[in-house]
């Protein structure tokens, strides 16, 4: 039996569906899996930490790793540029582990068409009316990048069919329970490589 190749599974959707709660849920839950810490230029917001939620860039450090091919994926989000690393996608995918990245839905769509065998998993929100609330409650952002987030949540939503699974995040643990299921079936999934199964 050839061996094994890790699970890549890709969480995204609009900004304040809850992706972030929803995945440090599951790491509670599921202890193999592994994380992909994305890189930002964006500025720390209160409790992230520097390589636990994302890498902390300036912009030209980021241009940089855009010039040495550095990012499996990249995208500027909200006037802010964010980018996955190549290399910890394809160090955790050999060694056969599964690793999950939390990203917004252009760097999805991008990494969609470099790695097909992922699985993609969009999160959306019960409603309209409670992602704007969500996104008011967190106090984060000033009335001129809220509307930038919500305009921006407008367009990620049509991109639904480009995903495999969705989840409506309406009650935490549901969704968290659907999550948790797809994570499962994906682990029991027949693949290449699996035809010559022997006791």
């Amino acid at each position: 039996m050839k061996k094994k190749t890790g699970h890549l599974f890709v969480i995204s959707g609009p900004s304040g569906v809850g992706k972030g709660t929803l995945r440090e849920k599951l790491f509670q839950q599921i202890s193999d899996l592994s994380y992909s810490v994305s890189v930002t230029t964006r500025k720390p917001r209160r409790d992230e930490e520097e390589g636990r939620d994302y890498y902390f860039v300036n912009e030209e450090t980021f241009k940089q790793y855009i010039k040495d091919e550095k990012f499996a994926e990249w995208a500027l989000v909200h006037g802010e540029y964010k980018g996955t690393l190549l290399n910890t996608i394809k160090q955790n995918l050999e060694q056969g582990k599964d690793l999950v990245l939390e990203i917004d839905v252009q760097g999805a769509l991008q990494l969609k068409e470099k790695f097909p065998q992922g699985i993609f998993i969009f999160i959306a929100p019960p409603s309209w009316e409670k992602l704007e609330k969500r996104l008011r409650g967190r106090n984060t952002e000033d009335e001129e990048i809220l509307q930038k987030r919500l305009n921006n949540a407008h367009s990620e939503l049509k991109q639904i069919k480009h995903y495999d699974y969705l989840v409506i995040n309406n009650h935490l643990l549901e969704a968290l329970k659907e999550l948790k299921c797809i994570i499962i079936a994906e682990r029991c999934r027949v693949r290449d490589g699996l035809s010559d199964f022997k006791l």
